[in-house]
């Protein structure tokens, strides 16, 4: 009995079901010319996807948030040096100009040797994979984990607490991982997380609830609050936005009474005053003049 075809029909529907579990393959990411990726997975593995454009953000665009910036910036200035820098969690209110920073941060200081790969929720097992393609490399990469949160039982949860904490999932020297978030503990707080909090010798002891949501953002070194801006914060930033916009097209900047009020009722009806509602107004106006010059 001839077993051969047989044989060889087997290993090609093998073979056809492995290949569906691989990822496809791609070239290896040139960080000379690239300074930024995607981590994507596939199946049971992944691989490092470059990014072809970023964002052209600049620092300056950054109005609003100068006390951010700063501590920011200085850290990763630290981190480009080879001297002692924290892992970030820039957490607060949406729209108030956390991811921004990060990618103002990699169109300033890119030529230095800084790099960015971004990682979602979900890939944050695959963590160790990562480090082992860009141990010892001579750039300086940011590990951007954007828009994070938790829900109790997460898996990626525990393994983000042992790379912070310097455990076996450390990461390389040449690797900072910086967070942004709309929840402070990355995790979602109820009011009964405090019932079991005690006092002990005149000092308040949290109960376990509460110190397991904390037990993960007191890993991060360096903590950077972002919150809404009072009106008249919101309508600098917003006059400061639009003036950039006239003078980058030509225009003589303006501000009146008129302007002030549709800035405002752009804000209502947004139900936010923050960087990126005054940034969405200013485009508005400024696109809406050079239509109508």
């Amino acid at each position: 009995m001839n077993l051969k075809p047989e044989l060889e029909s087997r290993l090609e529907r093998v073979l056809a079901a492995v290949e569906q579990l691989l990822p496809p393959a791609a070239p290896p990411v040139d960080w000379a010319v690239t300074v930024a990726a995607n981590w994507r997975r596939h199946s049971f593995a992944g691989y490092l996807e470059a990014v072809p454009q970023i964002e052209e953000t600049r620092l300056d665009d950054l109005v609003g948030i100068e006390r951010q910036r700063q501590l920011v910036e200085d850290n990763t200035r630290q981190f480009l040096a080879g001297y002692p820098a924290n892992n970030v969690l820039l957490w607060g209110s949406r729209g108030t100009g956390k991811s921004s920073l990060v990618r103002a941060l990699l169109n300033t200081y890119a030529e230095q040797g800084l790099r960015i790969i971004q990682v979602d929720k979900q890939d944050i097992p695959h963590l160790p994979d990562i480090f082992v393609r860009i141990t010892g490399l001579p750039y300086r990469f940011i590990l951007l984990c954007d828009d994070l949160s938790f829900e109790p039982g997460d898996a990626g949860y525990k393994i983000l607490k042992s790379v912070l904490d310097g455990s076996v999932y450390a990461a390389p020297q040449n690797v900072l991982i910086y967070v942004t978030s709309n929840r402070r503990h990355l995790l979602p707080e109820y009011h009964n997380d405090n019932l079991g909090a005690r006092m002990v010798d005149g000092e308040i002891h949290h109960g376990e609830a509460v110190e397991e949501k904390i037990s993960l953002s007191d890993r991060f070194g360096l903590w950077v609050s972002f919150h809404v801006f009072k009106q008249d914060r919101y309508l600098e930033v917003v006059r400061r936005h639009i003036a950039r916009f006239c003078r980058d097209h030509g225009l003589e900047p303006v501000w009146h009474e008129e302007l002030e009020r549709e800035a405002i009722k752009w804000s209502h009806d947004k139900s936010k005053r923050c960087g990126r509602t005054a940034l969405q107004f200013a485009r508005h106006w400024v696109g809406q003049r050079l239509l109508g010059r």
